[in-house]
């Protein structure tokens, strides 16, 4: 006989449902406590006045947001040349052009004192006469500079097998070098830029002269070893300030400038005075001595 009882599970809660339903309680029991603890927060700060406080500090913030600033960069307005000073004492002074100043360097500034020239005095005095300057040469035609013995970007080409060397910069590079009659070597070797700027000469014109005499056979060499072998000191780099002078070379600026300092300091014959102003009258003194005895 088939028994009366019906098949299926039995409606028993398993172990997973019971912690769930636990956990639920203890959640729900958490969130009261927090809930009240948040109530009594409240309240105490309700009557500590912060709550207000706050508010008023959130309106004030949402009214004016913080906008961050841009920098804009302005540009620096110059003033005219006919604007007025601020200053009452400025006023009457004249109002400097500096733009003169750097267009005349010979009447003063920084300009005018580059183009002083100074020369390391020497062991020897360096005197010059008027047949060194008899001496100098001169051209027809003027020497173009740092063009012979160039390349194209404007760089000297050495070469010490094709080179041929110059007695001024002693540099054996390519280009024009000059003969000289008298001594026949490599002493009297000038390339094109040295001669014209040291001495006033065309390596070209010179070349045709079979009978041109070099610088160092004339005497009035200026070069730093034939200076140091006579007791003077080396003239240095000195040809732009020569030329803005109004001179020809470096030569014709030492023994023109030299003649002219050494004519100035002489006494004239006429009126043969000393230093203090006093006429040397030593002869005529002796001899009115002698005549009162």
């Amino acid at each position: 006989m088939v028994s009366g009882k019906k098949r299926g599970r039995p409606s028993k809660q398993t172990h997973q449902e019971s912690q769930i339903e636990s956990t639920k309680n203890e959640t729900n029991e958490y969130e009261k406590m927090r809930q009240q603890r948040i109530k009594e927060n409240k309240a105490r700060m309700e009557q500590m006045g912060i709550l207000e406080l706050s508010k008023n500090l959130s309106g004030e913030s949402q009214k004016a947001p913080h906008v961050k600033k841009q920098r804009v960069c302005q540009k620096k307005i110059e003033a005219l040349p006919d604007s007025t000073r601020r200053s009452s004492r400025l006023n009457t002074m004249v109002r400097v052009n500096y733009a003169e100043k750097a267009h005349s360097p010979i009447k003063g500034g920084k300009a005018a004192r580059n183009l002083e020239i100074h020369i390391i005095q020497g062991s020897e005095p360096e005197i010059y006469t008027a047949e060194h300057e008899k001496l100098l040469g001169d051209c027809k035609t003027k020497w173009a500079l740092y063009v012979d013995g160039y390349d194209k970007n404007g760089k000297r080409i050495y070469d010490p097998v094709e080179g041929k060397g110059c007695h001024q910069c002693r540099q054996k590079t390519l280009g024009r070098r000059t003969q000289c009659s008298s001594c026949k070597i490599g002493l009297g070797q000038f390339c094109g830029d040295c001669l014209f700027m040291r001495y006033g000469e065309n390596v070209i014109e010179v070349n045709k002269n079979p009978s041109w005499i070099c610088p160092v056979c004339r005497g009035i060499c200026n070069c730093s070893r034939c200076r140091l072998s006579k007791g003077w000191k080396p003239t240095g780099s000195i040809y732009k300030k020569v030329k803005h002078l109004g001179f020809k070379s470096v030569a014709h600026y030492l023994i023109q400038s030299q003649l002219a300092r050494t004519i100035q300091e002489e006494p004239t014959k006429e009126n043969p005075q000393s230093q203090n102003g006093q006429v040397k009258r030593s002869g005529l003194v002796k001899s009115c001595s002698l005549l009162s005895r």
